[in-house]
């Protein structure tokens, strides 16, 4: 299976569907995190707080990303700290934009874990994304290795990045 999703789909196919579809784990890289709103029924809350939400269901959640997090989002987080389940790891050289549930399910595409990327922001105020959501086995596997070589540090071996690097693997 091969679903295309554009702009304002992606908060409805990657966000309400396989984020909140998970069972046991989501693996997610991002270029940029920010403090995007997700609603939970009608009630919009934050990443954080929906992420604390699907860890009280049992899923475990890493996070893949490069930039430093918007500083609303580490206020958030600074006075309510993550429980166990959730692990943020930073690589300066992390660009791609995927999500992975349970090893089963893959979304490809242009947008980063923002309020105009992804989030639960107004169509007129978001960002033109497209990307592709897959059950495709060779597609998952090969995503998932490479999230799996950057999480475990086996890309740091031979990065000519160093110099940028502010910590290998740096967590949140």
């Amino acid at each position: 299976m091969f679903k295309y999703i554009e702009s304002d789909e992606h908060y409805s196919e990657v966000v309400a569907g396989l984020m909140s579809g998970a069972r046991e784990r989501l693996d997610i890289a991002t270029a940029n995190i920010k403090a995007i709103r997700v609603l939970m029924g009608k009630r919009p809350i934050d990443i954080l707080a929906f992420f604390r939400k699907r860890l009280a269901d049992g899923v475990q959640i890493r996070v893949l990303h490069s930039a430093v997090p918007s500083e609303y989002l580490l206020r958030i987080a600074g006075k309510n700290p993550m429980p166990e389940g959730f692990t943020m790891r930073r690589c300066p050289r992390v660009h791609q934009k995927t999500i992975l549930a349970d090893d089963r399910l893959l979304y490809i595409g242009s947008a980063n874990l923002t309020g105009a990327g992804i989030g639960a922001k107004s169509s007129t105020r978001r960002n033109f994304e497209v990307g592709v959501l897959t059950d495709e086995r060779d597609f998952i596997d090969k995503a998932s290795s490479l999230f799996e070589m950057i999480w475990c540090g086996d890309m740091c071996f031979d990065c000519a990045r160093k110099d940028f690097c502010p910590v290998p693997l740096e967590e949140f």
